[in-house]
């Protein structure tokens, strides 16, 4: 390889007296190298961002409003925006599905599914994260469909199934934690009968937009802290033996009646906004 004989700095003097003949040819070794990695793209050269878009994007972040500040609660109790609807002392949020007051029982701030009929809350909800404790009979009766049996319904049209599935084989999107008739749980995580359980729901409404068509929402529910439904489609058509046949954009919660004494308590929901929810 020829060696370089001559050559300036941005000043006008020259720098190669300064190097050997084997120091320039390192030099140029690795200019030339660095020359092909350019030519290949596998190095970049630097790229300044204008001071002014900088600033920019600085003051955009600034802009952001501020997350609405909200008390998280006691483990599995409510946080501070959630409407509590049954807290063991009353069913004052709820009305009967066949007479206009429930009928069912309360006993030691524990709520007992009653026959006949389920209960539907007073409040209709859309979007929104539901969270609800049950536990089947502890004196097992029954088996499949028939054992520990019941319901919550979102919008009183869409299930999340409740049933002793401890050790009990049913098929497999309709036993507990199912989204009924739709989807199975990913894992099958029962406790033992009478044992309490909680299901922990994400909710978001399907809707009907401006075309006509309907835009899927979806399920996620988590039982006793493991994912078992993960944002699975919820479309325009019912659940089987869903109380509320017609499509709407909210509904009321209800919890079924399947002639079997499943037992409730904390029960809470949060409305969930389409946006962040942010201080006004």
């Amino acid at each position: 390889m020829p060696i370089l004989r001559s050559g300036y700095g941005r000043t006008g003097v020259s720098l190669l007296p300064l190097l050997s003949n084997s120091r320039l040819n390192q030099v140029i070794m690795i200019l030339l190298s660095l020359r092909k990695l350019l030519a290949l793209g596998l190095i970049l050269p630097a790229i300044s961002i204008p001071a002014a878009q900088t600033n920019k994007v600085a003051s955009a972040k600034k802009e952001d409003p501020q997350p609405v500040v909200i008390d998280a609660g006691a483990v599995g109790g409510p946080p501070s925006d959630a409407i509590v609807l049954f807290d063991g002392k009353d069913l004052s949020r709820f009305r009967g599905q066949r007479t206009p007051e429930p009928k069912w029982k309360i006993d030691g701030g524990i709520l007992e599914s009653t026959s006949p009929g389920g209960i539907f809350t007073k409040e209709e909800f859309g979007d929104c994260q539901l969270h609800v404790e049950f536990a089947t009979p502890a004196v097992v009766k029954g088996e499949g469909q028939g054992r520990g049996n019941s319901g919550i319904y979102l919008m009183g049209r869409y299930e999340i199934q409740v049933l002793d599935s401890y050790k009990s084989k049913t098929y497999p999107n309709g036993q507990c934690g199912a989204f009924y008739g739709h989807n199975p749980p990913l894992v099958n995580v029962c406790r033992k009968p009478g044992e309490w359980q909680t299901y922990d729901i994400i909710f978001h409404a399907p809707k009907r937009l401006a075309d006509g068509k309907v835009q899927e929402g979806s399920f996620t529910v988590m039982q006793n802290g493991v994912l078992i439904q993960d944002a699975v489609p919820v479309g325009e058509k019912q659940t089987a033996a869903a109380p509320i046949k017609d499509f709407a954009e909210k509904g009321p919660l209800y919890l079924q009646d399947h002639r079997n004494p499943v037992h409730f308590r904390n029960v809470w929901i949060r409305k969930l906004n389409t946006g962040s929810q942010t201080e006004k």
